[in-house]
C-alpha cells in the first residue's frame, strides 16, 4: 500500500503547474525554491529550509498545503519539546477508568486487558502521528517549524519518521503512513542541526529577496496597497538590511509595515510617519534608536533613489 502511495504521490503536475498553484496562494517562489518543492513532492523526501527569520519559510508550508488542497499539520518546536507533545501519549485517565470497570465486573485476563488498554482507542495522536495516520485518504503537509529550537535528542527521534514515514510505539507497534506526508522542516539557524537529519532531507537556503522580488511579494499579498507606498517601503526595508541591526526585518515585517501604513491611509512615505511606525518593522529598542535621526534621513534618500 505504501509503494502505491509513493508512485501516485500527492502531486503529479509539472514545476510550472506547481508555481502557478503557489502563485494562486499569493506565494512568489523563484526557480530554485520551486524545483526543491517539486522534488520533495515527487521523490517523497523531506525538505529542509534554512534562512533568516521572516523570509517566508513557514508561509511556504501553508501555501503548499493550500495549493494541493490538503491539510497542514504544524509542529512548533521549542526547548524541552518531548514525545508526549510531538508524537503521542496514552489517555491514562480513560485507561484507569476502563481497568476499574473490568475489575468490578470480575476476573481480568491480564494479557487481553493489556492489548485492549494499549490499543488505538486509548491513543492520543499528536502532530507527528496525525501526519502519518494510516486512516488518512490524502497525504497531509507536515510542517516541523524551527527545528533548531528543539533539543538535539528530539532530532534523533525524528530520523525514523523522516526515513521511513513511520513511528514505533513500544506498547503498540509500528505506525506507518499509507499516504506519506509532504514534510517541510524550517530552521532559523540559531544552532547547527545534525548531519544525520540533513542527510535525510533535500536542502534549500532562502535568502532575503532582492528588491524586485520583494516588491512582487508585497503586490501579490497586498494588492490594494498604494503602488508608490509599496515601492517606498520595500526600498526602505532593503536599506535597513544593509545596517548592522540586532534583528534585521524580514519580508513579513515589510508586509506588516505596508499594511499598517495603508491602514493609516498613507499614499507615500515621509520622515514623520516612518518614525511613528518604525516599531512595525524593527523589533528591538536598540535598532529603533540607531535608525532614527540622520540615519533615517539617509536611508529614505537612498530608498528614494531607486
Amino acid at each position: 500500500m505504501l509503494c502505491s502511495a509513493r508512485e501516485v504521490g500527492i502531486f503529479s503536475g509539472s514545476i510550472q503547474d506547481l508555481r502557478r498553484r503557489l502563485a494562486a496562494q499569493h506565494y512568489v517562489a523563484d526557480d530554485g525554491l520551486a524545483v526543491s518543492i517539486f522534488l520533495a513532492l515527487r521523490l517523497h523526501r523531506p525538505l529542509f529550509l534554512e534562512g533568516e527569520a521572516g523570509v517566508g519559510k513557514t508561509a511556504l508550508a501553508a501555501a503548499v498545503a493550500s495549493a494541493l488542497d490538503t491539510d497542514l499539520i504544524r509542529l512548533q518546536c521549542y526547548e524541552g519539546l518531548d514525545i508526549t507533545h510531538a508524537v503521542y501519549e496514552w489517555d491514562y485517565a480513560r485507561q484507569i477508568l476502563e481497568l476499574r470497570i473490568r475489575e468490578s465486573a470480575g476476573a481480568i485476563d491480564q494479557n487481553q486487558a493489556r492489548r485492549d488498554l494499549y490499543s488505538e482507542a486509548f491513543l492520543i495522536k499528536r502532530p507527528l502521528l496525525q501526519a502519518i495516520d494510516p486512516a488518512r485518504t490524502r497525504a497531509a503537509v507536515l510542517l516541523i517549524d524551527e527545528i533548531d529550537r528543539a533539543d538535539e535528542e528530539f532530532e534523533g527521534y525524528l530520523l525514523e519518521l523522516l526515513s521511513e514515514f513511520q513511528i514505533t510505539i513500544p506498547e503498540f507497534g509500528t505506525v506507518r503512513a499509507s499516504e506519506p506526508p509532504c514534510v517541510i522542516l524550517t530552521s532559523n539557524r540559531t544552532r547547527e542541526v545534525h548531519d544525520a537529519l540533513k542527510r535525510r532531507c533535500l536542502y534549500q537556503w532562502i535568502e532575503y529577496p532582492a528588491f524586485d522580488k520583494e516588491l512582487a511579494i508585497v503586490r501579490e499579498r497586498l494588492p490594494h496597497a498604494p503602488a508608490r507606498l509599496a515601492e517606498q517601503v520595500t526600498a526602505l526595508v532593503q536599506e535597513l538590511r544593509r545596517l548592522e541591526l540586532y534583528k534585521v526585518p524580514g519580508v513579513s515585517e515589510t508586509l506588516d509595515w505596508v499594511a499598517a501604513l495603508a491602514a493609516l491611509d498613507r499614499q507615500t512615505l515621509d520622515p514623520d510617519i516612518v518614525e511613528a511606525t518604525l516599531g512595525t518593522a524593527l523589533k528591538a529598542k536598540e535598532d529603533i534608536d540607531a535608525v532614527r535621526g540622520e540615519t533615517l534621513a539617509r536611508l529614505l534618500a537612498g530608498g528614494a533613489s531607486r
